[in-house]
Order: structure tokens, then sequence, then C-alpha cells
């Protein structure tokens, strides 16, 4: 079931309406068979993976708490990590490690017998894993204090509506709402269904457009100019932020129309002037994860400043890598890695915590801007091709082969301009105040007139085929 079908609706009605009328003991039991039956919904196989890694990530951290030995600590933690990343190894990167290995044997001229697996990867399993992780981590940490119930922390790993793309929540703050008593309140009504419907807008209205646009350049077998190469590059850039952040946002909605508050995923990704202001507005949850988790303690900025590039590099290729297993988004990762490092060698940071004034808007600050969108936007295309030899071509074509027409500029110019102006004017908007609910405190109106206007888009253009969520393949 995806957030964007008419599947999800009618399981959401009948699920929140029961919801509504049970007490916090039960609404969390059945908060739980609901998001077990969710899952189930892709297929009732996945929900044994959840589920072991719940039952191992719940014991190991319990007796993390109870055992003083900090080195039976230490060896109940490794093997927590161990068996998630031995998991999301099998199931993310077996493929990509063998066909490696088989195009080294061809490379060698090896006449090896090629084994080869047939492997399903579990929707999401890679954010529900890494939400499990940090809660062991954090228990050896001494960071919070473990639960003793194994339904609180069941549901915890399994909340459906962070199950599938997050945002990687910590135990640290969705434990305690799941263990205490919960009020809806008009607001939390009110923002939800804000938060739910203007995702789901940015889903079929433009993400799901932009796609289309995209997928006819990025076709592995498209004969394509250098200005369809870029126009396609930008058209995936916007398609990947309304399409992520839209998730997002419904998970939030979701969450907030069930009494709960989850963390912030994006904030203004493409309003930054720099490569760190970037990676503190995208993906948030995964930004300070990969930050707390691995370039933290690989180091951090501890050492010299050889050993803090190493460490950003790694966390880099690293976070590039938890994409996808292929070699485009290792190059992705890498990418972002030298751009951080550039920043670091080119700019004096301030101190960790102390932002730049992002508000400025004389001319260098939007050169600035502008510079970054498109070094933003020029990582996307190596995101999105399927290969590394697409890369080459479309480069080569922005290059050499530009061959700039009318009638291109026209047909995608156009449909980039029709599917973005309302997402970013709204965008825009909340920027310039520094309020993403801004929408919410306009006139009555105001606000109906637009919800109106809105709803009409939809209805007219928007894309009704429930098209999947770029961020569900990871």
């Amino acid at each position: 079931m995806l957030f964007n079908s008419f599947h999800f609706f009618i399981f959401f009605i009948i699920f929140y309406s029961l919801y509504l009328l049970l007490e916090h003991k039960k609404q969390n039991y059945w908060l739980l068979i609901g998001s077990y039956f969710f899952y189930a919904s892709w297929s009732w196989k996945f929900s044994f993976i959840i589920l072991t890694i719940t039952v191992v990530d719940f014991f190991c951290a319990l007796y993390i708490s109870k055992i003083k030995n900090r080195a039976t600590q230490k060896g109940l933690l490794s093997l927590s990590i161990i068996i998630n990343l031995a998991v999301l190894g099998f199931f993310k990167y077996s493929r990509f490690f063998l066909d490696n290995l088989h195009a080294g044997e061809r490379f060698f001229g090896l006449t090896l017998h090629p084994l080869t697996l047939q492997i399903i990867l579990p929707v999401g399993i890679s954010f529900y894993i890494f939400r499990s992780m940090s809660y062991t981590i954090d228990v050896y940490r001494r960071t919070i204090a473990p639960t003793n119930h194994f339904g609180d922390y069941a549901l915890f790993v399994s909340f459906f509506p962070l199950l599938l793309a997050g945002p990687i929540e910590r135990a640290g703050n969705l434990l305690p709402q799941i263990q205490k008593t919960r009020s809806i309140s008009k607001n939390n009504i009110q923002e939800g269904l804000w938060l739910f419907f203007w995702g789901l807008f940015k889903k079929i209205f433009m993400a799901d457009n932009l796609a289309k646009l995209a997928d006819q350049v990025f076709s592995p077998t498209a004969q394509i100019s250098g200005l369809q190469a870029l126009l396609a590059t930008y058209a995936y850039t916007f398609q990947i932020y309304a399409d992520f952040s839209g998730y997002s946002d419904m998970a939030r909605g979701l969450s907030k129309l069930m009494g709960f508050d989850i963390s912030l995923n994006f904030r203004f990704p493409y309003f930054v002037t720099n490569p760190r202001e970037f990676w503190r507005n995208w993906h948030i949850s995964l930004s300070t994860w990969l930050r707390d988790y691995l370039y933290i303690p690989l180091g951090g900025n501890r050492g010299s400043n050889l050993k803090t590039y190493r460490n950003i590099l790694l966390t880099m290729l690293l976070g590039g890598l938890w994409h996808g297993a292929a070699w485009n988004f290792v190059l992705w990762g890498a990418y972002h890695g030298i751009l951080l490092i550039l920043f670091r060698l080119l700019v004096r940071i301030p101190s960790y915590g102390k932002d730049q004034n992002p508000h400025g808007s004389n001319f260098f600050t939007g050169l600035k801007m502008f510079l970054m969108f498109h070094l933003i936007a020029f990582g996307w295309l190596m995101f999105r091709a399927d290969s590394c030899q697409q890369i080459m071509t479309m480069i080569q074509a922005m290059v050499f082969h530009f061959a700039p027409t009318y009638a291109t500029l026209k047909y995608y110019g156009l449909q980039i301009i029709f599917f973005t102006w309302v997402v970013f004017s709204v965008h825009f908007l909340k920027y310039q105040r520094r309020d993403l609910l801004i929408v919410l405190k306009w006139p009555d109106y105001f606000r109906l007139s637009f919800g109106v206007f809105i709803f009409y888009l939809t209805v007219i253009w928007g894309e009704f085929g429930a098209r999947q969520f770029i961020y569900l393949q990871f």
C-alpha cells in the first residue's frame, strides 16, 4: 500500500476510526497490528525480517542495560550490529557483490561458474534497520534507558507512517510518545491534514509529472541533446525533492493525526549557499544519523585536517552506498564528500552549530545559492543515472552537443515551470518567514481559496497511477 493509493485511504479510514475510540494501551496494540498489516500488504514474508530485527535488538539492548561488565556489553552491541548489517547486506548488496565479482572474472579472463541470486529487496529495510540499530547503540552509550515492554519497542520499529521511507526517527523521541498517553487536539488534526494533503499534492502533481519528463531523457535507449540532458536534470532535481519531502510531509501528517510529533526531515535544501547547509536541510534524519553513528565514532574533526577529510569522505561514501547497491550511488556519495572537503578548504568554517546567515538578499548570496543549486543538481544527475556510462554520456552531451532548440526548450521548460511554480512559491514564502506552517496562519478565506486551487490542479493534472515513491527502493 502506498500513501498515494486508494487502498491506503480505505485502510487508514477504517484503522483511524477505531483508533480514536480506544484508550492508550489498546491504541498501541491496534497501531502495532495496523503497522504489521500495512507492511505485510507488500509481502507477508517481509514481516519475519522486521520481526527478527526487532527481537534481536530488543533483547541485546535489554541485556546491555542489565549486565555491568563493559566487555560483555560491547559483545552484545557487536552482535546486534553484525546481525543488522548482515541482514541488510544480504538483501541489499548480495546482487551488487556478485555482479561485480562476475565482472572481475570476465576482466581477468576467468571462466568460473556464475552464481546468481534472485533476491527481492524488502521495502523500507534500510530505514527500519538504521532506526533499530540507533536504539541499541544509544542504550550502550547510556544516552537512553531501554524499554522493558516488547510491544512498545516493536511499535517503535514498525510504526507504519515511518516504515517505508523514514524519517529515521530516534528512540529518544518516538518511544516516550508511544509509552505515554497521547491527546489529539484540533491543532493536531488541522496540521496533520494539511501536511498529508500538501505532501500528496507535491507527489501526484509535481513529482509524478516531472518524473515523466526525466524518464524520457534518462532512458538508456534515448538519443538526447545536451539541452535535453540539462532540462531533465532540472526536472529530476525538483522531482526528487517533491517526491521525498512529500512522503515525509505525509508521514508527519499521519503521525500528527494520531497524536505523535515526528522529527522534521526537510527544511530549505535548495535555498542554501554551501554543501554543509545542504546536508543540514536535506534528509536531516539520515545526515544526523551518519554524523552521530559514523562520522563522530570515526574521529569526526578531532584530529588532523587530513583525518577529518578522510572521515568526511568515508561517511559520504557509505551514505551513498546506503542509498543503493550501484556504483553511481557510490560516485554520488564521493562527489558530496569532495564538495564538503573543498568547502572546508576554501571557506573559513564557523564553530559547530553557528550557521552563516542564509537570509541575505545581496547579489553574492544569490550567486552562491545559484551555484550551489547547480552543484546539487549535477549530483542528482549521478544519482538518477542507470550507470556510470550514462553519466558520461549525459555530461558529454551537455558539453559537446548542447544543440539548443526552441521546440526542446518549450516542451520541457514550460512543463517544468508549470509543475513547480506552486510548490516553489509556497516554499519561498516559508523560507522568507522561516515558518513551515505559514499556510495555516493565512486568513480563512485565503487558505480556503488556496486549498480549492490546489485541489483543482490535482484533479485536472495530477498523476493518479500510484507511482512508487523514489526512496522506497532504498
